[in-house]
């Protein structure tokens, strides 16, 4: 019955990094498709979200099924609710892909101008968390939990550069008639800023997998007082 289990949650987290394989990729073609305004592949992007909202079912399926008739250990069940919940947010991070996407249809057929650095560092930053927490899961390693917490802080950084420098800009771009330019660019990076959240999230479960730990690894210094 114990190996039985066993490969079945082993199989549990093949379907997993399946899923997040399928949402780098999503994200992946997101950054690229925003990079040269590509409608075609914004419109893929867009499709390509109802084949990981299905895996996450699929994958949810599964889990109550290895609850109700295996009986795991705490553990094990630990693990599960674990998986419960990351396939949630990796849902979420392909739905803000298909937001970014949905903003480039926008885009496209409006006068653009260079797009900020900035956003381009939070899409490669972004996509690195991803990846790395992924791998930590895999590993069952918890060694990439504050480097990702790191990495979250610098993506928060890039997106409160580029805020204000939109902002700071925004007349000019009103004079030449680029408000919605400057407004989708502002709404890609909100986005990537959710995007690496969510990754973070996913190493705070990773985190409780290994050790049982639960708890925020991005507090900010103030949070919580007065």
């Amino acid at each position: 019955m114990r190996r039985q289990f066993e490969i079945r949650l082993h199989e549990l987290q093949a379907e997993i990094l399946k899923m997040g394989s399928m949402v780098e990729e999503q994200l992946q073609l997101a950054l690229k498709a925003l990079a040269t305004l590509d409608k075609e592949l914004s419109q893929q992007i867009i499709q390509a979200d109802t084949t990981v909202n299905a895996q996450r079912f699929l994958i949810e399926e599964k889990c109550v099924e290895l609850i109700a008739t295996q009986q795991p250990a705490a553990r094990d069940l630990r693990a599960i609710v674990a998986v419960m919940n990351m396939i949630v947010d990796l849902e979420r991070m392909g739905d803000q892909a298909k937001l970014i996407a949905r903003g480039i249809l926008r885009l496209a057929d409006n006068p653009k101008g260079a797009q900020p650095r900035e956003l381009q560092e939070m899409g490669a930053l972004v996509v690195a968390m991803l990846n790395q927490v992924l791998a930590a899961y895999a590993d069952n390693s918890v060694i990439v939990v504050e480097v990702i917490a790191k990495q979250n802080r610098e993506v928060h950084d890039l997106y409160t550069r580029l805020f204000a420098h939109v902002i700071e800009n925004m007349v000019e771009a009103k004079k030449q008639k680029r408000i919605l330019e400057a407004y989708e660019i502002l709404r890609a990076a909100q986005e990537l800023e959710r995007i690496g959240d969510l990754a973070t999230n996913i190493a705070e479960r990773v985190r409780y997998i290994a050790t049982g730990k639960l708890q925020e690894i991005n507090v900010e210094p103030n949070e919580g007082l007065d």
